[in-house]
């Protein structure tokens, strides 16, 4: 069967250079771009048919692991793969545990990059030299905010920058009072007292620092 692969990236420069490394792969095949998280969006809304994602964790509307969590919960059907330059070991662990099927750094070689988006495609992982170590607080962060609807999710994300309700009901065409169900209905399923306390949660997805790389990714 034809493979397409959905690149969410927003390197343009990166995306063609991913193209060009899965060639071979792509042979009859097809890849969709998208350079942000409300892009990534749209092209699965359209419901075409996507085999894998390879995705980029530091896009335009992504908090950390925050596109990882919602791909897993909204379409679970679709493999991941991660690539980035930010390889820190606890990064690649938590992709891993936030139900990534691999992690490939941006430094790799094509032929790494190849290999494991064959592997994931066979049905397996591609955790290049990672250690598997669950964290039961990752575990349960991860539990939480799959119970998210995908508008409350966006809800979630515009509350931890700070937006007030009548700002995140003009960013997302509601009325101020649905934001407001939204924000109560979301500060329960995730066990916050404040809308805070639920941008401290939104912040622990931050990608671990300390890496060598060019740009965070």
């Amino acid at each position: 069967m034809p493979l397409t692969l959905l690149i969410a990236d927003d390197h343009p420069m990166f995306r063609g250079a991913l193209l060009h490394a899965l060639a071979t792969l792509l042979v009859n095949g097809k890849a969709l771009e998208a350079g942000s998280h409300s892009a990534m969006e749209a092209v699965l809304a359209r419901g075409e048919h996507v085999d894998m994602v390879l995705l980029d964790l530091t896009m335009p509307g992504a908090m950390g692991f925050s596109s990882l969590l919602w791909l897993r919960g909204e379409h679970p059907d679709i493999p991941v793969l991660v690539v980035s330059s930010n390889d820190h070991p606890r990064n690649v662990r938590r992709a891993q545990q936030f139900g990534a099927a691999g992690f490939v750094s941006k430094s790799a070689p094509a032929d790494v990059l190849r290999d494991a988006v064959q592997t994931v495609m066979d049905g397996g992982t591609a955790f290049i030299g990672a250690r598997s170590e669950r964290s039961e607080d990752d575990a349960k962060l991860a539990a939480r905010l799959a119970s998210l609807t995908p508008q409350q999710f966006r809800v979630l994300m515009l509350l931890a920058e700070g937006l007030l309700n009548k700002q995140i009901a003009s960013e997302l065409g509601l009325a101020e009072n649905t934001v407001k169900i939204h924000v109560t209905a979301v500060l329960s399923k995730l066990e916050c007292r404040s809308r805070t306390q639920a941008a401290v949660l939104v912040k622990s997805l931050d990608l671990e620092e300390g890496v060598e790389g060019s740009h965070p990714g």
